[in-house]
């Protein structure tokens, strides 16, 4: 039986839409240097903003990491194949004491009421920021920075990778964009289109250039690599679409970085060499 994981928001729509980034220039860097971005929002940049999400024991010890910072580490493993061996991560809480209105609110809802409702105050312990340096396989550095209180940010990931061909960056505020930087010559944008890619991208792209993809084809392009793969019947081949693998390593990462923010020292991830 062949299982598939909840992570199509960026494994197959990102990774596979925008690149697999480093075979668009015809094949992987021969090494990468450094692997740095974020994952910021402002959905909860307010004290009164509140979602089940902040509470420890409703979603978990941590917040900002494990609900957006996992989809940036399961992004950067997609498309270079790197695994994470030891973080060093600081966290930090903003708003310790947020105002839970007194009836459960939607996801991303809570900035769009305009009456005034009801409220209590609670504590909140998990983070609301944080940053976490990454040591991969191979001796490539990397940081990652998430946060859910920068203003002006709705749902902003960005990466950049730099690498001994050239420097790769991706912002999915403009997901229909690369950006190619080089050290001898002129810099390049690379705009989406089938016409301009390998051919283990051009599948996860399907309108023509100039006719922009974004958030929704994700998860339509994650069901077509599932179905596709079991289609072809060949379950030996590497899976192209996220799997429960994927999800555990996601795990194991947060396990880790949890545990070096208490501790204030670099963790090693368990599992990080398989």
């Amino acid at each position: 039986m062949r299982e598939a994981a909840g992570d199509e928001f960026d494994r197959v729509g990102r990774a596979g839409r925008v690149g697999l980034a480093l075979r668009l220039c015809g094949g992987r860097q021969l090494q990468q240097y450094s692997v740095c971005g974020s994952y910021v929002q402002d959905w909860l940049f307010h004290p009164t903003d509140y979602n089940w999400r902040v509470l420890a024991e409703e979603g978990g010890e941590l917040r900002a990491i494990a609900d957006i910072g996992t989809h940036w580490l399961d992004l950067i493993h997609a498309i270079t194949g790197l695994e994470v061996e030891a973080v060093c991560a600081d966290l930090s809480t903003v708003h310790p004491v947020r105002q839970r209105p007194l009836g459960e609110v939607e996801t991303f809802k809570g900035k769009q009421e305009k009456a005034a409702v009801k409220t209590e105050s609670i504590d909140i312990a998990t983070e609301d920021y944080g940053c976490v340096l990454l040591r991969f396989t191979g001796g490539t550095r990397g940081c990652l920075w998430v946060s859910q209180v920068t203003a002006g940010r709705k749902n902003c990931l960005r990466y950049e990778i730099a690498g001994a061909n050239q420097a790769l960056a991706w912002c999915s505020e403009q997901p229909n964009e690369m950006w190619i930087g080089h050290r001898d010559q002129p810099n390049e944008s690379l705009i989406r289109d089938p016409s301009l890619l390998g051919d283990k991208a051009r599948r996860f792209t399907n309108y023509p250039g100039g006719h922009n993809e974004g958030f929704p084809d994700t998860f339509k392009q994650c069901f077509r690599a599932f179905y596709d793969y079991l289609k072809a019947g060949d379950f030996a081949a590497p899976a192209t679409f996220p799997t429960f693998a994927d999800g555990h390593r996601e795990i194991l990462l947060c396990e880790a970085i949890l545990r070096s923010h208490r501790q204030g020292r670099w963790v090693s991830v368990k599992g990080g060499q398989q």
